[in-house]
């Protein structure tokens, strides 16, 4: 499937600029298409450049929260329009996770004021790390310190990408692979003329299946032939003692 997208691509356009985008826009497989030009480029149909580049992917918090929204945001939602809420019955009433999380960073955002109470800085704020994530996801670019601060909450993480890029035709390009034969096998033996002379006694069977029983019959005969010998050498000595104890008997 990517062969025939890659090579019917090629045939009405000039390039493939970046094998990424082209899997995506095509809903292929990414790998598969970096295999695929591999063997092309391999049998000259197309020419193209090695791509590498680090590309930033959300962790397991990080899609969490892209989906959930962060900590600081339940944090500071929950406390229901109430301008004060005593500490300890606030903290019973988030997950650990999300309170310890939240209330960090709310209090460094200055969305809260902490102490023995809790209470509202501000009255509305904006999710900003789940619009930075989806972002990411979708595969746009944020600035330097929203990045900074996404990989310090260890919310993505770098990861090398390779691919292709400048993928055109090449000397032997061609729309669709050429199949070459490279073995002997019942079809190409009844459309060509027989590549042995044993191929139509042996009811068209490759002359290359032939050559392991060949060989196994040829080993088989040299076992017996030796052990043949074996046994004539044996009676041999035996009738050579039998005939000496005889003369000796005699004299």
């Amino acid at each position: 499937m990517s062969e025939a997208a890659i090579l019917g691509f090629l045939q009405t356009n000039e390039s493939i600029l970046d094998s990424g985008q082209f899997a995506a826009e095509h809903n292929l497989d990414h790998e598969e298409v970096k295999n695929v030009i591999k063997s092309l480029q391999g049998f000259r149909y197309i020419e193209a450049k090695e791509l590498k580049r680090e590309t930033l992917v959300l962790t397991d918090d990080g899609k969490k929260y892209a989906v959930e929204g962060s900590p600081e945001i339940h944090f500071f939602s929950a406390k229901d329009d109430l301008e004060i809420v005593i500490f300890v019955c606030f903290r019973k009433k988030l997950d650990p996770s999300v309170f310890k999380i939240g209330s960090t960073q709310a209090a460094k955002k200055r969305w809260v004021a902490m102490g023995k109470q809790v209470s509202r800085k501000v009255q509305h704020v904006e999710d900003k790390v789940k619009e930075s994530l989806l972002q990411i996801q979708q595969g746009l670019e944020l600035d330097k310190e929203s990045l900074s601060s996404l990989k310090t909450r260890k919310l993505l993480v770098a990861q090398g990408w390779t691919g292709y890029s400048d993928v055109e035709k090449g000397p032997n390009y061609a729309p669709k692979r050429k199949i070459i034969a490279t073995d002997l096998t019942r079809e190409n033996l009844h459309k060509s003329q027989p590549l042995c002379p044993f191929a139509h006694q042996i009811n068209k069977v490759s002359c290359l299946n032939l050559i392991p029983s060949l060989f196994f019959n040829y080993l088989l005969t040299r076992l017996l032939m030796r052990m043949l010998r074996t046994q004539v050498r044996e009676q041999r000595s035996t009738s050579t003692s039998v005939c000496s104890s005889a003369m000796v008997g005699k004299a």
